[in-house]
């Protein structure tokens, strides 16, 4: 006896869509297109972001550490609370008004 043939994703599709549509002719609805904007947003983080690198002390890096396991929070939330805490000593934009502009 022979084996019965291997199904394939285009077979099972094919099967799919001709079972469904038999004399029906429905338009198929495409999801409203993304704004640049919105499209640069779902990148992840490490795609759309600046990579810098922070050379800290031995002390500084185990008590920022420290801070952040006692706080539940990770080492770089604490950072960027960091450099907002700057941002407005300094009297220039806050993270969040800059991710709230529109990316150039």
């Amino acid at each position: 006896m022979s084996k019965p043939p291997k199904l394939s994703l285009k077979s099972i599709v094919a099967a799919s869509v001709s079972s469904s549509v038999q004399g029906e002719h429905d338009a198929i609805q495409l999801p409203p297109a993304l704004s640049p904007s919105s499209m640069e947003r779902l990148r992840p983080l490490k795609e759309r972001a600046k990579q810098m690198s922070v050379y800290l002390e031995p002390a500084v890096h185990d008590q920022l550490r420290d801070i952040a396991h006692a706080e539940r929070k990770k080492m770089h939330a604490l950072m960027l609370e960091g450099l907002d805490l700057l941002f407005k000593k300094r009297g220039a934009s806050s993270i969040k008004q800059l991710n709230a502009r529109v990316p150039r």
